[in-house]
């Protein structure tokens, strides 16, 4: 059997199980395109290791692809396609998971302040840009779940968003507060003026009128936060990244509620529904401790403490 046709088979099998397989289906064909369009028994070790670890420095993409071989050849070997799998038997130790960029008031006014102005070369105009923005940190949306949206998910006059087939395979409301309300319809407004209205063209689109791409809102944001002299941390490779703007919103709110004294174990699960998580624990990995939030956690604790020996 040709390496092409068992990835054909396998991606088949896992998306009639329910998996959407967006990444790994990537990964897989370039797989086929490195190694050729060759029988699966002679992919050799030494090609798999050279394909998994590639050029550079050891990331979580060097996992994220030998995982995707390694579930493409538990496949054919349960069905005896294949004797043998060629997975190495060692591979480097996973990095540690990459500390997100926690955004300061200061940065996120400069970011907007810098996309409504960014320059008429960009494929993306400035209002695309500062919506997108917009979306990802006061509606909490996954960068792709915002590229994804259409026109009739954006729904002005009952103040939602409808943010269909997420990550977790399910869809949900997100309501939008008064000031992101207006941001967006000011935005709908125009674009549905200059390019395609029907209900299921692209919400964000370029200066052409095309769908929005991760790619190249990612490229562009890159451009737009070295525009104002931001710069990555030593030795972190990934951001600021547009994903930071959703752990910022939920480091914020977690930050509110403590300043306006809300019980926050209670809230947790309203965060969790707002952002889509099927789990609690989901939620609790965007709640990182960033000095900010351990002042405003170690207030309350203090405020605590005091009243207990007051009543004592």
């Amino acid at each position: 059997m040709k390496l092409s046709r068992a990835v054909d088979l396998y991606i088949e099998h896992k998306r009639d199980l329910g998996f959407k397989l967006v990444s790994q289906s990537g990964i897989l064909r370039r797989f086929c395109r490195v190694l050729g369009d060759i029988d699966v028994d002679e992919v050799s070790k030494t090609a798999v290791n050279e394909f998994i670890r590639g050029d550079g420095p050891v990331t979580s993409n060097l996992h994220k692809r030998a995982n995707a071989v390694r579930g493409l050849y538990r496949y054919l070997l349960t069905r005896e396609l294949v004797a043998s799998s060629p997975m190495p038997s060692f591979l480097p130790k996973e990095p540690p998971p990459q500390e997100p960029h926690i955004y300061s008031h200061a940065e996120l006014r400069d970011l907007l302040e810098a996309a409504s102005r960014q320059k008429e070369s960009w494929l993306i105009e400035p209002t695309t840009m500062r919506t997108l923005l917009l979306l990802l940190y006061g509606a909490a949306l996954r960068a792709g779940e915002s590229i994804r949206l259409a026109l009739a998910d954006v729904d002005i006059d009952q103040r939602l968003l409808v943010i269909r087939d997420t990550k977790f395979h399910k869809s949900r409301l997100v309501p939008l507060g008064t000031h992101l309300l207006g941001a967006i319809n000011i935005y709908k407004k125009s674009r549905v003026q200059r390019f395609d209205v029907g209900p299921n063209a692209p919400f964000l689109i370029t200066r052409r009128g095309h769908a929005l791409n991760l790619q190249l809102a990612e490229s562009n944001f890159v451009r737009l936060y070295g525009s104002i002299g931001m710069r990555r941390s030593k030795g972190n490779h990934y951001g600021p990244r547009l994903h930071d703007f959703r752990h910022t919103f939920a480091v914020h709110r977690l930050i509110r509620w403590y300043r306006e004294g809300a019980d926050v174990q209670r809230m947790l699960p309203h965060l969790s529904t707002y952002l889509g998580h099927v789990e609690l624990r989901d939620t609790q990995r965007y709640l990182t401790m960033i000095p900010e939030l351990l002042s405003e956690a170690s207030l309350r604790f203090e405020k605590y403490t005091f009243t207990r020996k007051k009543a004592l």
